[in-house]
């Protein structure tokens, strides 16, 4: 399992572009996650599964409602990491006003998701492979908190805890 300390794994995720420009075209964008978090910080949370309940209820929106607050914090980007396709990803974000706040960055085929070994398997649930729900914050690369769910919990990858662990990293 990834550890603090170490370096975000080299894959590539997906991002349903809606505006053509900055080098990228309208629809899913493929983008490397090492050269995509290279001199930035970064707050990650990745989650079992777009439109699920804690997912789009919980865990999504306090993303949306902290963006301006983990900015202010020293944070540049926010990813949302979940074992979808850059469609369902781009339809979620939409319907949960991420736009210019958190980019919705679809792992389709848990590449991802396996090389930080965070993964679920929600296999007898119909869902399959996913993702463990989870948080972290990346400085340049390497991972400076992670902070990963017990089974069916969601209280440390929230955003206000993500935030506080920024300010703490200032």
């Amino acid at each position: 399992m990834l550890k603090v300390g170490e370096t975000l794994p080299s894959s590539t995720l997906q991002e349903f572009i809606e505006v053509e420009g900055n080098g990228c075209s309208l629809g899913p964008n493929a983008f490397e996650t090492s050269k995509a978090a290279a001199g930035k910080t970064i707050a990650v949370f990745a989650l079992p599964g777009a439109y699920t309940p804690t997912c789009s209820a919980k865990h999504v929106p306090g993303y949306v409602e902290q963006a301006d607050a983990l900015r202010a914090a020293g944070v540049d980007e926010i990813w949302c990491i979940s074992v979808n396709d850059a469609f369902v990803m781009g339809a979620w974000g939409r319907d949960q006003q991420t736009a210019g706040k958190v980019r919705m960055m679809a792992d389709g085929s848990a590449d991802f998701t396996k090389a930080t070994g965070l993964t679920l398997d929600l296999t007898s649930r119909g869902m399959g492979l996913r993702s463990q729900r989870y948080s972290m914050l990346v400085v340049d690369g390497q991972v400076k908190t992670l902070n990963v769910e017990a089974p069916g919990a969601f209280a440390v990858s929230d955003a206000s805890t993500l935030l506080e662990q920024a300010k703490a990293l200032r």
